[in-house]
């Protein structure tokens, strides 16, 4: 039996990734054999972002002396799991919601295409390859621009009727009553705790960090690291928002364990600090149940490549 090799793409409303990812045929973990990624631009579109996507899958394909199984892909927005064609997204990717992504992209290849979404991607990946590996069961939540999550039960990723099922930056928190949110209403987690929503809130309060530009969530971060008081303050209202969401969250699914992910948890140390772990479980045992209390919240181990595996993961399972 020799390696099989899948084209994986992560789509995120900041950036796209593409890579060739090898399965080893002794078992051991998939690995990259090619990387590249480009910026999302997704205020130009729907069918700009789709034609970048189609660009850099070709590039990965040329760049490759190999035989490629397919193209999994993860995508930002909710993914028709009939189709594989973008449903519904919200003003992080304006335009997005419609595109026939699955369909197009396999008829213009002349390959499968499997398209899951991206948040569906990264917990397959945690799960199956990461630190959920070897758990029955694992809710996966990844932070960054916005923030989603999955849960995954025996390996299996639950993706709900209407392929939406994951939106947990999308529950009822007391903290963001009456915030605007990206999807258009108002309340929801996301608009206090993404990476995002730590920037905006940060210069509500106390400025702007680079007076020639807006204030992100790494800016933030970089505070945080240097001990800064504003921000370890910021971050740790984020962090018991989250918590307090995640009691909610196990209350409902009772996971065998938390994976924490994305762009937010390792953009670098001050995400990872006592002080923001502290309040992620201060919260956490605000909500949580008591036979939940011990519940164990991991941060995930796989970064980056947690989407392009657990993508690739989804390939190969449509193919089996």
């Amino acid at each position: 039996m020799s390696d099989r090799y899948v084209c994986s793409v992560d789509i995120g409303g900041t950036k796209i990734a593409c890579a060739i990812m090898a399965f080893p045929a002794d078992g051991s973990r998939p690995h990259s054999v090619y990387e590249a990624e480009v910026a999302t631009d997704a205020a130009e579109g729907g069918e700009a972002v789709y034609a970048r996507v189609a660009a850099a899958v070709r590039a990965a394909l040329d760049a490759f002396d190999g035989e490629v199984l397919g193209v999994g892909i993860g995508s930002a927005g909710v993914v028709d799991p009939k189709t594989g064609g973008i449903a519904y997204a919200n003003e992080i990717m304006p335009g997005w919601g419609g595109i026939a992504l699955g369909p197009r992209l396999a008829e213009e290849l002349d390959m499968p295409v499997a398209v899951t979404g991206d948040v569906h991607a990264h917990a397959l990946g945690e799960a199956r390859w990461g630190v959920g590996r070897g758990y029955e069961s694992v809710l996966c939540l990844g932070i960054g621009t916005g923030i989603g999550g999955a849960f995954v039960m025996d390996g299996r990723v639950m993706r709900g009727s209407h392929g939406a099922a994951g939106h947990m930056g999308h529950i009822e928190s007391t903290a963001a009553a009456g915030i605007p949110c990206a999807c258009g209403r108002s309340g929801h987690l996301e608009s206090v705790a993404s990476g995002t929503s730590i920037g905006r809130i940060f210069e509500e309060r106390y400025g702007r960090v680079d007076p020639s530009r807006p204030t992100v969530g790494r800016d933030v971060n970089d505070l945080v690291a240097a001990g800064d008081p504003r921000a370890i303050e910021v971050v740790s209202e984020a962090g018991r928002a989250l918590g307090a969401s995640l009691g909610t969250l196990a209350n409902i699914l009772d996971p065998a364990v938390i994976v924490l992910s994305g762009g937010v948890i390792h953009e670098g140390t001050g995400w990872r600090s006592e002080t923001w772990r502290a309040s992620v479980a201060e919260g956490y045992r605000s909500q949580a149940l008591d036979p939940l209390e011990d519940t164990p919240i991991l941060i995930g181990v796989l970064e980056g490549e947690a989407p392009l595996i657990g993508a690739a993961e989804n390939l190969l399972d449509t193919l089996r």
